[in-house]
C-alpha cells in the first residue's frame, strides 16, 4: 500500500512541476537550462519553492532531479540538426539577442553548467561535442567572430 502511495505522490510532484512549469517553456534546451538553475551550485540539491511547499523538499529535489535527467536525456536523443534549431530558438529569446548571447557562450561556456550531476561521462562528452558543434554552425550563421584571433 505504501509504495503505491509514493508512486501516487512522485507523478503528483512531476506533473505539477511539467503541468506548471516546463510545459511553458518552449524549448528542451530552454528546459534544461531551468532545470539547471534550480541546482543550488554549493549543495547539489534542487530547490523549488512552490514545489517544496506542496510536496516536502526531499520529493522537490527528486522529482527536480529526475526531470533534469529527462529533460537532458530528450535533448541528447535529437538529432543535431533539431539541437540546432532548438538552441537557435532559444537563444532568440533572450536579451540581447543570438549573436551577443554566442560570443559570450564561446568565450565562458556557460553551458557547461546545464548538465546533470548524475550524468554519465559519456553523455556529458556526447553533450558538450553536440553542443560545441552547434554552436560552431551557428557562430558562422550569426557571423560571430571566433575567440582566437589566430583562427
Amino acid at each position: 500500500m505504501v509504495g503505491k502511495l509514493e508512486k501516487k505522490f512522485e507523478r503528483g510532484a512531476a506533473a505539477d512541476l511539467w503541468r506548471h512549469t516546463l510545459a511553458q517553456i518552449p524549448t528542451v534546451f530552454g528546459r534544461l537550462v531551468y532545470l539547471s538553475t534550480l541546482r543550488n551550485a554549493n549543495s547539489g540539491l534542487y530547490e523549488h519553492h512552490g514545489l517544496a511547499q506542496l510536496f516536502g523538499e526531499e520529493e522537490a529535489d527528486r522529482t527536480l532531479r529526475q526531470s533534469h535527467m529527462q529533460v537532458f536525456n530528450e535533448w541528447l536523443c535529437f538529432r543535431l540538426e533539431r539541437q540546432k534549431a532548438d538552441v537557435e530558438e532559444y537563444l532568440a529569446g533572450l536579451e540581447g539577442g543570438p549573436r551577443t548571447v554566442l560570443s559570450t557562450w564561446i568565450r565562458l561556456a556557460p553551458y557547461r553548467a546545464v548538465v546533470p550531476t548524475n550524468a554519465r561521462d559519456v553523455e556529458k562528452q556526447l553533450y558538450n561535442t553536440d553542443l560545441e558543434t552547434v554552436l560552431e554552425l551557428l557562430r558562422y550563421d550569426y557571423d560571430v567572430a571566433s575567440p582566437d584571433p589566430e583562427a
